[in-house]
């Protein structure tokens, strides 16, 4: 289930525990990037200095392995298509109704349309690919619902998770403070 949060900025997926920024594009339309394809490095660094709705500490999602639920095993790897123990196959196909082969822009269920500017195209995973750490990287193509690694130094889209429910945050001393000042003043 995904459940809105920060007034619609971000949807909490209830399955995994963990909140995706809505905007699926946001380094284009926070002004970040150009046109929101970054190298691994620069999706990483774009990620984790993002601040949304007050909240910070957002990450690039991450990539199960060994992954079995993937048609492609190799040397204790997952990869192709059907993978849903990453967070971004868990969204393609739990979330959002992906169909294997199928760009999500064509072929989803209703929850795609909480969210804004989804590319059918490649995302950057967070996880590194472990037999070539120090080049790959794992990424997923939303155009067909394909995991798969390749270098880092290539161009793809990012979109930003974050650990845990935002909707949850406890409030930092400085806002409780203000608010118990409030509630003195009122009273």
């Amino acid at each position: 289930t995904l459940e809105s949060r920060l007034g619609g900025l971000a949807y909490y997926d209830t399955d995994l525990g963990i909140t995706w920024l809505s905007d699926a594009n946001y380094a284009k339309t926070s002004g970040y990037d150009a046109d929101g394809l970054m190298n691994w490095g620069d999706a990483n660094a774009w990620a984790a200095s993002l601040t949304v709705g007050g909240v910070g500490d957002w990450r690039l999602p991450t990539t199960l392995q060994p992954d079995t639920t993937c048609d492609g095993q190799s040397g204790g790897n997952g990869y192709g298509f059907g993978c849903t123990g990453s967070e971004m196959g868990h969204l393609f196909y739990t979330e959002l109704g992906g169909t294997t082969g199928s760009s999500i822009t064509t072929n989803h269920n209703s929850n795609f349309d909480l969210f804004t500017n989804i590319q059918s195209s490649h995302y950057w995973s967070g996880t590194e690919f472990a037999p070539i750490p120090e080049d790959n990287e794992w990424y997923f193509y939303f155009g067909g619902g394909y995991q798969n690694a390749g270098p880092k130094s290539q161009n793809l889209f990012a979109w930003a998770v974050h650990s845990g429910d935002v909707g949850a945050q406890v409030p930092e001393p400085g806002t409780l403070a203000l608010m118990g000042l409030g509630l003195m003043g009122l009273l």
